[in-house]
């Protein structure tokens, strides 16, 4: 007796011996038909096959087109990724109370210092407290006394970046702040600030002793000495304290014999601009103070 046990790659025939010849040449005869089989295969057979491998090959198509819209938009991504952004976009961290913009959110998180108060960076020398860590690195330059930036021109030196920049305009004449009223050009922003108080008539400084206002605080300060008697500036000749440093720089001519205003007219020097302004109307004949009886 012979069994015919298919495979996905080939058949075996496995045979049992009979007794006599009649067995085998019936287990010959089944193997020949199982290749006939074999060989020819069913239409219907075929025909699901083709429909199968067509099946796969769309099934390829379809995957390699998702592949290429991947790769596609992959492509698109990077593009836009390279392409400018717009304003809103290079600010991306708003403050939620004032609304201003910071392309970094470390820079979100110090300007929140200026609602908060907070001042994490204190100088250990005299206790001082700052916002930013850029500002007690300067104000430690106050006790170190380092100077890193220096005029090339005259070799002065200074704390800061910033004062070295305004100071380079006393070299080139610079004087980019103009006022619209007028026309002054200033070389600080600050003096144009102050500048435009004389336009507008602010004082925004006020003695808290007699209630006058001021246009500057440096003014304000020099005014609180009238009240408090304090003259912090001494003439190292004779020993004459003044309570501003522009007095003590006109009194030191008094020693120095020095007298840099001069009349143009007739060429006589004085130690101060008033006395040459009085003496101007010995030429012009001006007389600006009148009796009113």
């Amino acid at each position: 007796m012979c069994f015919i046990i298919p495979s996905d790659h080939q058949h075996q025939d496995v045979c049992k011996e009979g007794n006599g010849l009649a067995n085998q040449q019936l287990c010959n005869q089944e193997k020949k038909v199982s290749l006939d089989q074999k060989e020819a295969e069913p239409p219907q057979m075929k025909e699901e096959q083709e429909e199968l491998c067509t099946s796969q090959e769309g099934e390829q198509l379809v995957l390699m087109q998702e592949a290429n819209t991947l790769v596609q938009n992959s492509r698109s991504t990077r593009n836009a990724a390279l392409k400018p952004k717009s304003h809103s976009s290079c600010n991306p961290y708003s403050c939620q109370r004032c609304g201003k913009s910071f392309n970094q959110r470390v820079h979100l998180t110090v300007h929140m210092r200026v609602h908060t108060g907070e001042k994490p960076y204190s100088c250990e020398t005299c206790g001082k407290n700052f916002s930013e860590r850029g500002k007690l690195t300067v104000h430690m330059r106050t006790h170190t006394g380092e100077r890193p930036y220096s005029c090339q021109s005259c070799g002065k030196s200074f704390s800061e970046r910033g004062p070295l920049t305004v100071h380079m305009r006393t070299h080139t004449g610079e004087k980019p702040y103009s006022c619209e009223t007028c026309g002054k050009n200033f070389s600080e922003r600050g003096q144009l600030t102050v500048h435009m108080r004389t336009h507008t008539g602010e004082r925004p400084y006020s003695c808290e002793t007699c209630g006058k206002g001021f246009s500057e605080r440096g003014k304000l300060t020099v005014h609180m000495r009238v009240h408090t008697g304090e003259k912090p500036y001494s003439c190292e000749t004779c020993g004459k304290n003044f309570s501003e440093r522009g007095q003590l720089t006109v009194h030191m001519r008094i020693h120095t014999g020095e007298k840099p205003y001069s009349c143009e007219t007739c060429g006589k020097n004085f130690t101060q601009r008033g006395q040459l302004t009085v003496h101007m109307r010995v030429h012009t004949g001006e007389r600006p103070y009148s009796c009113k009886t």
